[in-house]
């Protein structure tokens, strides 16, 4: 369709959100904090996921930045801040634990991920993962909450990590991987096993470990 007469057509908005997902990019690489925080609050969820990676970039996302975007109703921009938490250390805010409990499977993989990586690790965060190494329907989920285990490397995620022993082939190879910082008799029987599993990648896994 043309646009109104005497004047050119309409620009698609999809060509639009391309141009402001654009221009938070370029923010972050440009130094100009103050177009990316203006583009943190844009109606496109594409733009301010982008926008608050601008601001990490750029040194600026500080935590009240990150609380709302861990609030926000795209999922997408609650991934991202996910992912920003997943620098700063588990004992100062803004907490992920809420995000772990993320209706969108997506948001509560990143947070597993993210949870794995603060160090320290963030106080209740072996607890809620060990729920989800087990309970989680989504086994992306399952796989990252089994390796954040293993990142953190508390021995009171250890038990699920040995659970996860049992589960599908992916989980598996994580639990595998995940048993790394651990040791002892139960360990080694559970390495044993894994190097007869049905699944080559799991058994190599096995092996890489026990050498």
């Amino acid at each position: 369709m043309s646009g109104r007469a005497g004047g050119s057509p309409a620009e698609p908005p999809s060509a639009t959100v391309a141009a402001r997902v654009r221009a938070a990019a370029l923010a972050g690489h440009t130094g100009d904090t103050a177009a990316a925080r203006a583009l943190v609050a844009d109606a496109d969820p594409s733009v301010r996921a982008t926008a608050i990676g601008a601001l990490e970039r750029l040194g600026a996302l500080g935590a009240d930045d990150l609380e709302a975007a861990l609030r926000d109703p795209a999922a997408r921009v609650r991934a991202r801040a996910c992912e920003a938490v997943a620098l700063l250390p588990g004992d100062a805010p803004p907490t992920l634990l809420p995000a772990l409990a993320d209706e969108e499977a997506s948001v509560v993989e990143v947070a597993a991920w993210a949870s794995g990586e603060r160090q320290p690790p963030e106080p209740g965060a072996v607890a809620r993962l060990s729920m989800l190494a087990v309970d989680h329907p989504d086994a992306l989920v399952r796989e990252a909450a089994v390796a954040a285990l293993g990142a953190i490397g508390d021995s009171a995620g250890l038990p699920t990590i040995l659970r996860a022993l049992d589960d599908k082939a992916t989980v598996r190879r994580r639990a595998v991987i995940a048993l790394a910082p651990f040791d002892g008799p139960e360990v080694d029987a559970a390495l044993e096993r894994s190097r007869t599993d049905r699944d080559w990648q799991v058994r190599q896994a096995a092996e890489d470990l026990s050498r």
